[in-house]
């Protein structure tokens, strides 16, 4: 059974119910995580400014799965593709053209890219490996797998154990601190290519990678000194 989420206030029109044609609603509109791999629909129109940034900010994996309804306008349209919002669409629409649209949504959102760009690394998913200023860095599979997940939402905390069930597909935390050696290996990896301090351990134990154009902060591992943050020159501080 195809399934789809609401997130506006107020009732789905019978234009946009989906549940018409087969499909089944869940109700927790809340959730908006990419990885469940069902559309967001609504009406951005009259929703509340708080709302309105929420969905706004939300990471382009998040982005992706929303269609926006009832948009009139084509420069708002527009905007919200470049955005990086799923889908916009104006009034009018019949609901076997909204399903079809829904359909293709999911299909371009579940579709991994083959490259993801972070400041001057370029990720490479059917090679496996990185590249800085054309050269590549030398990554193992499984530095490269976490490198690939981080970049997947740039800027935000990963926990542990989203790394360890994304990364190794493992849904319990192993006794073993493999990946802290991973995560150490890769930052030494990072650091001889010229970019440094870019993933970031956060107080909680969670991992973040450094959102292009972000001061990177102390680190907690003492894997760089303060002095090696003053001496990084104006490109390693664009990351």
């Amino acid at each position: 059974m195809r399934l789809f989420r609401w997130f506006s206030a107020e009732p789905i029109p019978a234009a946009y119910d989906l549940r018409r044609l087969g499909w089944r609603l869940l109700s927790d509109s809340r959730s908006t995580s990419p990885f469940e791999g069902h559309a967001l629909l609504g009406l951005p129109h009259n929703l509340p400014l708080a709302q309105w940034l929420s969905l706004a900010s939300a990471n382009p994996a998040q982005r992706k799965w929303m269609m926006m309804l009832e948009v009139d306008e084509s420069s708002e349209r527009t905007r919200m593709l470049r955005l990086g919002f799923g889908d916009a669409l104006g009034c009018g629409p019949s609901l076997d053209e909204i399903e079809a649209r829904v359909l293709r949504l999911e299909q371009l959102a579940q579709s991994l890219p083959r490259y993801r760009l972070h400041g001057a690394i370029k990720l490479d998913l059917l090679a496996r490996e990185a590249y800085v200023a054309g050269r590549a860095v030398g990554l193992h599979p499984r530095e490269f797998a976490l490198l690939w997940r981080l970049a997947e939402t740039p800027g935000e905390a990963v926990s542990a154990n989203e790394l360890l069930y994304d990364v190794w597909r493992l849904s319990f935390r192993p006794e073993t601190n493999s990946l802290a050696v991973h995560v150490s290996r890769l930052r030494a990896k990072l650091r001889t290519s010229g970019v440094d301090g870019l993933v970031e351990t956060l107080p909680d134990g969670s991992y973040r990678l450094l959102a292009v154009g972000s001061r990177p902060a102390l680190p907690l591992d003492g894997n760089l000194a303060l002095d090696g943050y003053l001496r990084m020159g104006k490109e390693q501080l664009a990351f």
